[in-house]
């Protein structure tokens, strides 16, 4: 018995080491000024940590040089791939598009604008590999970080993510940030996704949490973008939060389990 309990822990164990190829997903608008440093710098540290890997950039119909300066990076990248998506657009959608065409065994998904670090990225990958399904990253608890956070939505971020810890009981104070890696399960088990913008942060997580899958928090750094503005715009989207707040408060309390990911056979 001891012996099949360690040569099945092995077998996972060999599993997760040989097959977790990682694609990280990037929504790009508007991004000419910071794409390049943001996908060098994140291929640099992937090789340098022999990461299998693919990088997959939406660009969300870009009116600027965005996908001019992906075209010439491909040629220095060769794990970059890159669509573009003609509509509808929206932070969400571009989410979701590079969502139905990544490879790896798991997603993880960064801002074009280099906000989200690497090295935490790196971080995120080593802790999945000990068996996780989603690794959550928080910037405002332990090993957590922020730099030039605007001070207006840094408290509405505080006000929206205390509600959602309240409701939810999940004990993460930080459901709201973009960059979390998550297992290719766990993506084609949350779906149907219905949020176009930014509110798809809080699906995704709200639902593999709702829906039994496994995860761990771990600290993040964040810094605000260098170049451009940002294209979270806190008056258009409280309702649409709010609207999939709701949503997943449903589910949770009143679907009696009908979504419950299925046991592994």
């Amino acid at each position: 018995m001891v012996f099949d309990w360690l040569l099945s822990k092995w077998t996972t164990f060999k599993h997760l080491t040989d097959l977790m190829k990682l694609s990280v997903v990037i929504p790009a608008y508007n991004e000419e000024q910071s794409i390049t440093e943001t996908l060098v710098s994140l291929y640099q540290k992937l090789v340098e940590e022999n990461i299998p890997h693919e990088i997959y950039v939406t660009n969300d119909n870009s009116k600027d040089k965005t996908e001019e300066v992906l075209i010439g990076l491909q040629k220095t990248i060769p794990t970059l791939n890159f669509g573009t998506n003609k509509g509808p657009n929206g932070f969400g959608y571009a989410v979701r598009y590079g969502l139905e065409r990544f490879s790896g065994d798991c997603v993880a998904v960064m801002m074009a604008d280099l906000s989200d670090s690497p090295e935490d990225l790196v971080i995120y990958y080593n802790k999945m590999l000990e068996g996780y399904d989603c690794v959550f990253g928080t910037r405002f608890s332990k090993g957590g970080k922020t730099y030039d956070y605007p001070g207006f939505k840094l408290f509405m971020n505080r006000i929206v993510n205390l509600g959602v810890r309240l409701a939810f009981r999940h004990g993460y104070d930080d459901t709201t940030n973009a960059f979390k890696l998550y297992r290719k399960e766990v993506i084609l088990g949350t779906k149907p996704f219905l949020s176009p913008h930014f509110n798809l942060t809080l699906e995704i997580p709200l639902k593999a949490v709702i829906r039994g899958y496994s995860y761990t928090i771990v600290g993040n750094t964040w810094r605000n973008r260098k170049f451009g503005e940002s294209k979270l715009k806190l008056k258009e989207m409280g309702s649409r939060y709010f609207f999939v707040f709701l949503y997943c408060l449903i589910e949770k309390y009143f679907s009696q389990g009908d979504f419950k990911r299925k046991p592994f056979i």
